[in-house]
């Protein structure tokens, strides 16, 4: 499956949840996570079908965090939603995906806002 959407700007707060989840995020995936996402505005809202599970008690959160495997650029990312967006309370709607990696993709790509840009889900 492959999810079109464009880059738009996040709030800079992932940065905060990216660095506590790294050493959990790195034990499940064995990738040593850039300190910040992309995010992605789709068509339509998008439900995961996660392949890990990050506990809040794993990595001191109050929320559980769904990961999904996902292809960027041709590298290897993650889909993160927390269980806060799950229950409609995030700053986010349903159709805004947030990515994680190694690697800053706009900083890599150029990537600039509403720049076009397609999601390889992993099965």
């Amino acid at each position: 499956m492959v999810l079109e959407g464009r880059v738009v700007a996040g709030m800079g707060k992932a940065k905060i949840f990216v660095k506590m989840m790294k050493e959990v995020f790195y034990a499940k995936t064995n990738i040593k996570l850039y300190p910040g996402t992309l995010n992605i505005e789709l068509n339509k809202p998008y439900n995961l079908n996660p392949t890990y599970m990050i506990k809040a008690i794993e990595y001191g959160g109050k929320y559980n965090v769904q990961v999904q495997e996902c292809t960027l650029l041709g590298h290897k990312a993650y889909i993160v939603r927390s269980e806060k967006n799950l229950k409609e309370e995030s700053d986010y709607k349903r159709n805004i995906i947030e990515v994680v990696s190694n690697i800053n993709f706009r900083q890599e790509y150029n990537l600039k806002n509403k720049d076009k840009i397609k999601i390889e889900i992993c099965k």
